[in-house]
């Protein structure tokens, strides 16, 4: 039978697939494997994407379902039941308390249509800014990062940079549990190749560090001192390019002022590592042809987040690598379509097409385009997913609709969160799964399709932008995202802005917000990408080849066509360890699951793959606190209490333990990362810092008490 091509709907890698139905087959009626054509992951497929098909009718979401109270059951409702309800609570909504306590938090789950409509919906017909997704946790400081240094977001690299580089520098991303298809294509060139080097920054020795010619175990938060010394010795060695700094950068005396005082005795101290392997990155750094830097959620999860990324492009900057093959700061989303949700202005300071909601030029072009009054689009931005949270707990948000995505697993502080969801006067919950952890929280369940069952428009890591067939009609009664969101339109008034048939003529509406602007698509469409296959952008209307990098003429997005260092000292972690809190915690994904298991979860070989929740803690540490392989650890922070069985093992720093972040209430007991993590965020990208908390350890069957504790801490 024919095979439908379409992307895997996990990372951001954007792998793509080939499904061939099975006619034979009732367990299993699909075959998958890796599109060959597809040139982001040419044919390889991890586990995730091998097993994808598995769960796409296990636990689903057949019907809407009602309640009216949190203590009730769900009652199932039609339809037409359900959009009078939503219409009624946001028009009285409107009425009592006005459009600033509408709030909708959204996914990258969501295909490009999904995400435009819901901006059409909130920030144009309602007038409010307050649409968030959980890109907000994972990707906004490299939003941020990229727009304060090149003028605008976007990625400058593709992943054929991976493949001619002579210097990969990751640093807070495990690649290849992560993004392992993209890994591949790294390590195998690596290996092929003596001269390449690859440097790995990360606290864990991870299967990537493994891989790297150096790996630089450096203390969590000291990633700006890090890069500070390694800049300090690029200048000390003149390994800088002064014409491209003199031509296309701007503020970087500023910058040479605030390396000065990062010298390799003071950076191996406060980093704890050597002089000698601080120097070796430098060189590798300085000597290089071709740069690549790669980073992910170790360095954006960080109340330094802007920083930490705009100090990785000052190395750039400082060395010219950039614009050229095998070169430049490469950031990898965390999930299929974060990069869409950017281009369709999914974070609640951004409008469709890289435009910011604070531009008055900006809002008249989407005011105009929308066919609203002027004025219509608020110059305010919205509230951020955090900001929803402490909306619900001062009662200043009524109705919050949250769709394909889980905040009771995923948001920092999490036993704050769920008290805060308990106060929501009125909760929608739209996804294609039941039971979820977050939908114990809500009024309203909306069976979403998703992944398979429905065309739409994904953009990977590398601004490549691939359309993703439906091969599998939604069970029952669920719908696509964006066909809900434009019927609430239209059942509000606004008919004549939702009239559309199809995705396609969605996507066709959306693209020409994007022209002329710097993720021009104006010349894509679902016909083009069916017959061209996927395409990078900018692509512009009479294009007749894609643009693989950008920057490639050395001009910037920025008022003066200059690339801007930033200067930034070191702050370091927002909660540090203390006597009584003394261990550092790092959460982050394994490679068969992703994030919170509402897949993966259902999915027989994954569960095997990894059964439970662990935490990693170093010999050291593990033998002065007692603890021995496999016992069960309470760890606590200011915030709450988890446990988890230890894993002893020397890929740990010591003083920091690891633990994943994927158990939620459905899958493990008292085994949630999120207990224990902490709200502080970035003060430009307002992402929260979930890679690191301050904790302590109480090894369950010691019965450890906290005098006690406090002496077997004391002796680390």
């Amino acid at each position: 039978m024919e095979s439908i091509k379409t992307l895997c709907p996990y990372c951001g890698v954007g792998c793509g697939l080939e499904i061939t139905p099975l006619a034979q087959k009732e367990h299993q009626p699909w075959r998958v494997k890796g599109d060959r054509s597809h040139p982001s992951s040419q044919g390889m497929v991890c586990v995730k994407g091998a097993t994808i098909t598995e769960s796409i009718n296990k636990n689903r979401l057949h019907y809407p379902m009602f309640r009216k109270s949190l203590n009730e059951d769900f009652q199932r409702i039609s339809w037409d039941e359900a959009f009078n309800l939503i219409t009624q609570h946001i028009q009285e909504t409107l009425v009592n308390h006005g459009a600033e306590s509408i709030c909708m938090y959204g996914s990258g789950q969501f295909q490009t249509e999904d995400y435009y409509i819901a901006q059409k919906l909130l920030k144009g017909c309602l007038g409010t800014n307050n649409f968030d997704a959980n890109s907000r946790l994972c990707m906004s400081s490299a939003v941020s990062g990229y727009i304060q240094s090149f003028g605008s977001d976007g990625p400058p690299c593709c992943y054929d940079d991976l493949e001619l580089t002579d210097c990969a520098f990751l640093i807070g991303t495990n690649t290849a549990e992560c993004h392992p298809i993209l890994f591949n294509r790294l390590v195998k060139y690596h290996k092929k190749n003596h001269h390449v080097k690859m440097v790995v920054v990360d606290p864990r020795r991870t299967p990537t560090a493994e891989a790297a010619d150096l790996h630089l175990a450096i203390r969590p938060g000291t990633d700006i001192d890090l890069l500070n010394g390694i800049a300090h010795l690029l200048m000390k060695w003149n390994y800088i390019d002064t014409t491209f700094i003199d031509d296309c950068t701007s503020n970087f005396p500023a910058y040479v002022e605030v390396i000065r005082y990062y010298s390799p005795d003071v950076v191996a101290r406060q980093c704890g590592i050597s002089i000698e392997d601080l120097e070796i990155a430098a060189k590798y750094w300085g000597q290089a042809k071709s740069v690549l830097s790669l980073w992910s959620m170790g360095v954006n999860q960080s109340s330094e987040g802007t920083a930490k990324v705009r100090t990785i492009i000052n190395l750039h900057l400082m060395t010219g690598q950039v614009g050229k093959p095998g070169t430049g700061p490469f950031s990898l989303t965390g999930q299929p379509n974060a990069m869409g949700g950017r281009e369709a202005g999914g974070l609640a300071h951004l409008l469709p097409g890289y435009r910011l909601v604070k531009n008055d030029q900006h809002r008249a072009e989407i005011e105009d385009f929308w066919k609203l009054e002027r004025g219509k689009i608020s110059p305010i931005p919205g509230l951020t997913a955090w900001d929803m949270i402490t909306g619900l707990e001062c009662g200043n948000v009524n109705l919050l609709w949250v769709a394909a995505t889980n905040p009771a697993v995923s948001m920092p502080d999490l036993e704050r969160t769920k008290k805060a969801l308990l106060k929501s006067p009125f909760t929608i919950y739209q996804d294609a799964y039941y039971p979820t952890e977050t939908a114990a929280y809500a009024h309203l369940l909306l069976p979403a399709a998703q992944w398979g069952e429905k065309t739409g428009i994904m953009t990977n890591s590398e601004r490549r932008v691939t359309l993703c067939q439906a091969f599998h009609q939604p069970p029952r009664e669920a719908k696509a995202d964006w066909e809900i969101f434009a019927e609430v339109g239209k059942r509000l008034g606004f008919n004549n802005k939702f009239n559309f048939n199809n995705s396609a003529e969605v996507y066709q509406e959306f693209v020409q917000l994007s022209h002329q602007r710097p993720c021009d698509m104006s010349g894509l469409s679902h016909e083009f990408l069916a017959t061209n296959g996927p395409t990078h952008w900018p692509y512009s209307q009479g294009s007749n080849s894609e643009t693989k990098r950008l920057y490639t003429n050395l001009r910037f997005n920025t008022q003066d066509g200059r690339a801007k260092f930033g200067a930034y000292h070191s702050k370091g972690l927002a909660e540090p360890p203390d006597p009584n809190y003394p261990f550092i915690l790092t959460t982050g994904r394994l490679y068969g699951h992703w994030h919170t298991q509402t897949r993966t979860g259902r999915i027989d070989k994954i569960r095997t793959m990894h059964p439970e929740p662990l935490m990693e803690i170093h010999p050291r540490d593990a033998a002065q606190l007692g603890i021995v392989d496999n016992q069960v650890v309470e760890v606590r922070s200011r915030r709450g209490v988890a446990k988890f069985p230890a894993k002893i093992t020397k890929a740990i720093s010591p003083g920091t333990v690891f633990v994943p972040m994927h158990w939620g209430k459905l899958w493990a007991e008292n085994s949630e990362a999120n207990a224990l993590t902490h709200s502080e965020s970035c003060p430009d990208s307002l992402q929260p810092e979930l890679k690191a908390c301050a904790v302590q350890l109480l090894p369950i069957s010691l019965k450890t008490t906290a005098k006690n504790y406090q002496v077997l801490s004391s002796q680390r």
